[in-house]
């Protein structure tokens, strides 16, 4: 059967075209795949400026798209999602505070996220600070809220979900360096910081506590005083004697740092001890009350919670700074008196 001629151009007319498409169809995704290659591996900005993005917890892959690209982190949505989707990226994203520069790809930036790189802040809270104290070094990280890190302090429910029966976790944030994040919330934080508190108290520490016949609140409180009266770990012993002593015999502790706890939180660090704080008329004030404070009055570490389990074997009733760090112990008035002749003259008093 012969085929018209015509018919032949219509059939070789439509080969041309369905190989030209194919060849046009080809270059497009050579094109498309190098474009794609060249945004995934290229610097997302011609500066290498820091950038710190936020991603909140329960934040949605798109949310994040935009959050980045809201950062100028992403510059081409489709290709960022195609990217995403080929690095199975969109479910691996961790929330927290990541840090980019402008001369990362957008490859190198879904990396991170995937790896959970998020930034780290170093914060160390050194023995004997006041939760206050504690609040502030957070907030100043931006870490907690001031306000509600102290509301949740005092909140009974909490402290005993952490096993502490007291009216403030004052006393079991214990000191140390710690390493956390802007995800995190302040009730993880805390919890932290109490829990290595109950990692470094020992059965062996809490059956000595009840054997000298203190309870772990009074325990951790008379560890509070020591350790705001002496930084010298080897004096602590000698302190403890002293107020082991002084307990004992029913007199009063008479301990500087307590008459000026309350006063510290309501106005600031004083500076000086003056007579009118002794005289001060606050719940801890050992110059006023007999016996312990009713809580502790700062954050012990290590050395003031062994030393007020383990006095010293020793009948001092006083001591006196020497103002290098020391102290001149007494074991009478008389002889403390003439201590704090020789050492604290200039002392002022109002």
């Amino acid at each position: 059967m012969n085929i018209p001629a015509w018919i032949k151009t219509i059939r070789r007319i439509t080969r041309n075209l369905q190989r030209n498409k194919a060849i046009l169809l080809l270059l497009i995704l050579l094109l498309t795949g190098a474009a794609f290659y060249r945004y995934a591996t290229t610097p997302v900005s011609d500066t290498a400026i820091a950038r710190t993005v936020f991603i909140p917890k329960g934040s949605g892959f798109f949310r994040i798209t935009e959050i980045l690209d809201n950062a100028d982190l992403v510059r081409n949505r489709p290709f960022f999602w195609l990217l995403a989707l080929g690095k199975n990226a969109a479910r691996q994203i961790r929330a927290g505070e990541y840090e980019f520069s402008g001369a990362m790809s957008p490859w190198t930036i879904l990396d991170k996220l995937v790896r959970g790189e998020i930034k780290i802040y170093k914060v160390t809270l050194p023995e004997d600070i006041t939760v206050y104290d504690v609040a502030k070094r957070l907030s100043a990280h931006k870490l907690v809220n001031e306000k509600e890190f102290m509301a949740l302090t005092t909140d009974r429910s909490f402290l005993a979900s952490l096993g502490i029966e007291a009216d403030s976790i004052e006393g079991y944030l214990y000191p140390n360096t710690y390493r956390f994040d802007r995800s995190m919330t302040i009730k993880e934080i805390v919890r932290i910081l109490a829990a290595q508190f109950w990692r470094e108290v020992t059965p062996e520490m809490r059956k000595r506590a009840q054997e000298i016949g203190l309870t772990i609140p009074q325990w951790v409180t008379l560890a509070s005083i020591i350790g705001k009266e002496s930084g010298n770990s080897a004096e602590k012993p000698l302190i403890s004697a002293v107020f082991h002593n002084r307990l004992e015999r029913g007199m009063k502790l008479q301990s500087d740092p307590t008459a000026i706890y309350s006063l510290r939180q309501e106005g600031g660090p004083v500076k000086t001890v003056l007579f009118k704080h002794l005289k001060s008329d606050t719940p801890h004030n050992t110059y006023r009350i007999s016996g312990l404070p009713p809580g502790p009055i700062a954050n012990p570490g290590i050395d003031s919670l062994k030393a007020a389990l383990y006095p010293a074997k020793v009948d001092y009733l006083y001591f006196v700074a020497r103002n290098d760090g020391s102290h001149q112990f007494s074991n009478t008035l008389a002889s403390h008196n003439q201590a704090v002749s020789k050492y604290q003259i200039n002392r002022q008093i109002k």
